[in-house]
């Protein structure tokens, strides 16, 4: 199954684009099917690597036209909730792993007036989210280990999928499934196969010859 629109979500990964002319990145996304824009924010902390900071992220809000979906992949994420949302962020990612007092953290982006999601590593179980599934709007899963881009998609990833929708109808949440990594047309279709709503997609989207067209036959699983 899809979402319960019955469409496949399309996040294309922003950390793939061309930063050299990202205004034209940022115009293709405006014109294309995509319905969000994926952010990474990496620390090199919590993650292996640097990406892009706020001031990259206020421009990018500029001239976008599409809701900014952001992962924050940091340390201490819920010391800059409220500045994700002055930066213009309608969804706020933070690992469970990076977060403490995860509630708290959650309840701090809801209450900044942002959509709250949870994002899981590779090796953390699903199970971990089932106290808090009902407070969340999103559950983002990667597919990949968090912190660079270009890495093939990790299969068990599929099993996680149906484990975390079986997690979600059992509890009448209506938090949606993001998947994130490795996502192409024959992954994103599996993955939207076993329950996801939301594709995030980076190097597949920007790095293609006619990334609309690839956004276009994502949107199509």
């Amino acid at each position: 199954m899809a979402n319960r629109s019955g469409k496949v979500i399309v996040s294309p990964s922003a950390l793939a684009a061309d930063f050299l002319h990202l205004d034209k990145e940022i115009e293709m996304i405006n014109a294309s099917d995509a319905d969000w824009l994926h952010i990474d924010v990496m620390d090199g902390v919590f993650v292996p690597n640097i990406s892009m900071g706020s001031p990259v992220i206020k421009s990018i809000s500029q001239a976008l036209r599409k809701p900014m979906d952001v992962h924050l992949m940091i340390v201490d994420p819920g010391r800059y909730v409220n500045m994700f949302r002055d930066l213009g962020a309608t969804l706020l990612n933070v690992h469970y792993e990076a977060c403490t007092h995860l509630h708290r953290v959650v309840q701090q982006i809801r209450d900044a007036g942002m959509r709250p999601a949870v994002t899981l590593n590779p090796a953390t179980p699903v199970s971990v989210l089932e106290d808090i599934i009902s407070d969340i709007d999103m559950v983002l899963l990667m597919s990949v280990n968090p912190g660079f881009g270009g890495q093939k998609f990790i299969v068990n990833t599929l099993r996680r999928i149906e484990r975390l929708r079986k997690l979600i109808d059992s509890r009448g949440a209506n938090a949606l499934i993001e998947i994130d990594g490795g996502i192409n047309g024959e992954t994103g279709a599996q993955c939207v196969s076993a329950g996801a709503d939301v594709l995030v997609a980076g190097s597949y989207v920007f790095a293609s010859a006619d990334p609309m067209a690839a956004i276009r036959t994502l949107k199509s699983l």
